[in-house]
């Protein structure tokens, strides 16, 4: 099968911005892949580009073996799009809703009630089925949403946040639905300012800053590239937060991190085992009290930054 989404030096520019920036990058079938990066690094513009919403200006792409540009209406019969906001109405049924979107992609009235029930049997909303859109939660008009993505059977599903605004059980249950879409052979690609959210869902990891991609690999690749251990340190106090920080300056690489909010110290390391010793030898000594002192490998927070130089509040 040819790949998913082929990009080869694909270029857009907005003005004396360039979005995208002779952008290289393959998907290939049966993976989930996650697309990070800073404000105005370009992931909006390639997932509007792969939805034919954006003309490049340079390049190529093409998705499933087939030219956005040239093909865009065979490129949109093979997507399925899930906006930030839940695009349903809410002064109809979730069936109703679901149905609707069938008879638009040209479904008669037995399919389209075929595909409705399938797919709210999928997603958890069966019981729900016949309540009007009003009365869902956040989370339960979400995965209709991700339904109505999900009728014309798209080889490709875009997400663009899907869980934001959500609250965490929602998330979770949204995280599931998209888990046995993939499962059952849509390949995803999404984009998230949550990379917990990236961690979870994603076999693969894409970031892109300034328009190129400067990071790719699994989860797991990706932490190992940040290069160092982390030592993390809870104590009980503000008081002993900014004590420890101070006494650990001089340990690992860099400066001691210190959040007062939560009471936590971390440092970065290059000999993790010694360095531990070493931070609980001189916190004892000085009278610090600790709550709680590990060693762990970075997070993809820590990722995040240390490839961009940016935190993970500036993404999206």
């Amino acid at each position: 099968m040819p790949p998913t989404i082929e990009a080869r030096a694909l270029t857009k520019v907005f003005g004396e911005t360039r979005a995208l920036d002779e952008l290289w990058l393959t998907v290939e079938p049966g993976e989930v892949v996650a697309l990070l990066g800073p404000n105005g690094a370009g992931k909006t513009t390639f997932v509007r580009a792969v939805a034919t919403l954006v003309r490049p200006d340079g390049g190529s792409l093409h998705v499933g073996g087939h030219d956005v540009v040239r093909e865009s209406r065979t490129v949109r019969s093979l997507i399925g799009l899930a906006g930030q906001h839940a695009a349903v109405e809410p002064a109809m049924t979730g069936r109703e809703n679901l149905e609707m979107v069938a008879r638009l992609y040209g479904q008669g009235r037995r399919a389209a009630a075929e595909s409705a029930d399938r797919l709210l049997t999928q997603l958890g909303l069966a019981e729900l089925s016949d309540r009007l859109v009003r009365t869902y939660s956040g989370g339960m008009r979400r995965r209709l949403d991700l339904g109505a993505s999900l009728v014309g059977a798209p080889r490709l599903l875009l997400l663009d946040e899907p869980t934001t605004g959500l609250d965490p059980r929602s998330r979770i249950e949204l995280w599931d639905a998209i888990r046995a879409l993939a499962n059952a052979g849509t390949d995803v690609l999404l984009t998230t300012q949550y990379l917990d959210e990236a961690d979870q869902l994603a076999g693969r990891i894409v970031i892109i800053d300034h328009g190129r991609v400067i990071a790719d690999g699994t989860p797991a690749e990706l932490k190992s590239q940040a290069g160092h251990d982390v030592i993390e340190i809870h104590v009980p106090d503000a008081a002993a937060t900014v004590a420890a920080a101070d006494v650990l300056r001089g340990v690992g690489v860099g400066h001691p991190v210190g959040d007062v909010a939560t009471r936590r110290v971390s440092l970065t390391t290059q000999d993790g085992r010694r360095e531990l010793v070493l931070a609980m030898r001189l916190l004892e000594e000085a009278g610090v009290s600790v709550g709680d002192i590990a060693l762990r490998h970075p997070t993809l927070d820590e990722v995040f930054l240390a490839l961009t130089g940016q935190p993970t509040d500036t993404a999206a």
